[in-house]
């Protein structure tokens, strides 16, 4: 354990009192209300982990509203979902992000030139939902469904920060140890083989000198999908609609916040479903990490004087590996140490995996539509003033297609 502190605050946890801070949370809910949003895919209700989520969230009286983001194919699925959350005791309410009242409310805003049509995946998911959750509540946290460590201090140590009035930071973002304790296993490959190595090389090796950069690398766990914010900041960022979620994000609280007013929390040991490679960069892994090459190499060309070009992304290709085998060295001894299970040539195909898709990637830079995020909230409300009322209206009508 240390104290070190990076460019943004960092709140360990040394000796965290929980009941402590859901004690003062719940005093502070009275003027200061939040939101919670959980962003799903149909199948996770089938997961122990949800199960879990939704039990301990019935201690969480801290929060105002809990709001489900849910990706469902059909009707069927979508009422599957909403029966589920019925053990939710909390104030909450299941959007279908695809229903035929959200979808007519995204479709009318096209006569105001607002087109998010193009738009999937999670990304505009929570797009959707942060809209529907800043009506109310001064702070939003969010975190996944899939979480297996989850206990009531997840949501506590993300609102804690935004809504203690002594600190009022505008934002706070998760960090943990990717460990099953269980199984002695070190996961979080993108993070430890790519995105830190390859933010590394672009900083030092081929020199893109940049602030944005910099404050990326402060975050102990980039990738964290683990977030709080204050309503009013959530209506000026600009969430990218893909796997570049987690980056992008951080690039724009950048833009909209100062180093002061960010924080970062210890949420302690994390294990959360685990994504296959996938056979090609529609899937998996492999998805996750071809977008985020685009949005570095998009953060990059923001922010740098730097011209992306072939033999920039093939020195790239070159530095990241040597960096990435750098760092395989040092988490094999630091398992050992620890007496972790930890195969030193899975981790090196996973690099071979990685840097394939950052050359491949890298060399279409050029040639990719990097129309990938969503307009800011703030340029919805000016097209379409009650936008927010709109979809919140649409995802009761659509409960109301399932109640008869």
């Amino acid at each position: 354990m240390d104290f070190y502190q990076e460019k943004i605050t960092t709140i360990h946890d040394f000796s965290n009192d929980s009941d402590m801070i859901i004690n003062h949370l719940q005093e502070l809910a009275v003027s200061r209300r939040s939101a919670l949003i959980i962003p799903m895919l149909y199948s996770e209700i089938e997961s122990p982990s949800l199960a879990n989520i939704v039990y301990e969230l019935n201690k969480c009286n801290f929060i105002s509203e809990i709001i489900i983001a849910l990706a469902a194919a059909n009707k069927e699925e979508y009422e599957e979902v909403v029966r589920f959350f019925k053990n939710l005791n909390q104030t909450h309410l299941v959007v279908w992000c695809d229903g035929p009242g959200v979808s007519k409310v995204i479709e009318d805003m096209k006569e105001k030139d607002l087109n998010i049509s193009q738009f999937k995946g999670k990304g505009k998911d929570v797009w959707l939902a942060m809209g529907i959750a800043s009506l109310d509540a001064y702070a939003i946290a969010l975190h996944d469904a899939d979480i297996l460590t989850y206990s009531r201090s997840f949501p506590a140590k993300l609102l804690y920060p935004i809504l203690n009035p002594k600190l009022n930071f505008l934002f706070n973002k998760g960090y943990y140890a990717r460990i099953n304790k269980e199984n002695k296993v070190m996961y979080g490959r993108v993070f430890r083989l790519f995105v830190r190595p390859f933010i590394e090389v672009l900083q030092t090796d081929v020199g893109c000198k940049s602030e944005v950069l910099d404050y990326l690398q402060a975050f102990r766990y980039t990738l964290a999908g683990e977030f709080a914010l204050t309503s009013d900041m959530a209506l000026h960022l600009r969430f990218p609609a893909d796997w570049g979620l987690e980056v992008g994000l951080l690039a724009e609280v950048y833009r909209n916040s100062s180093l002061k007013r960010t924080c970062q929390t210890d949420l302690g040991f994390y294990d959360h479903k685990h994504k296959g490679t996938g056979e090609n960069t529609s899937e998996g892994l492999s998805k996750m990490v071809n977008d985020i090459v685009l949005t570095l190499l998009r953060i990059t060309n923001e922010t740098t004087s730097i011209q992306i070009s072939r033999s920039f992304i093939q020195g790239l290709y070159v530095k990241y590996i040597r960096s990435a085998q750098d760092l395989i060295r040092q988490h094999y001894a630091d398992a050992i140490c620890n007496n972790l299970v930890y195969d030193r040539h899975v981790e090196e195909k996973y690099v071979e995996v990685f840097s394939d898709i950052l050359l491949k990637t890298g060399n279409s830079y050029l040639d990719v539509d990097l129309n990938i995020q969503m307009p800011d909230w703030k340029r919805a409300l000016s097209a379409v003033p009650d936008l927010r009322e709109q979809l919140k209206n649409a995802a009761l009508k659509d409960l109301e297609l399932i109640r008869g």
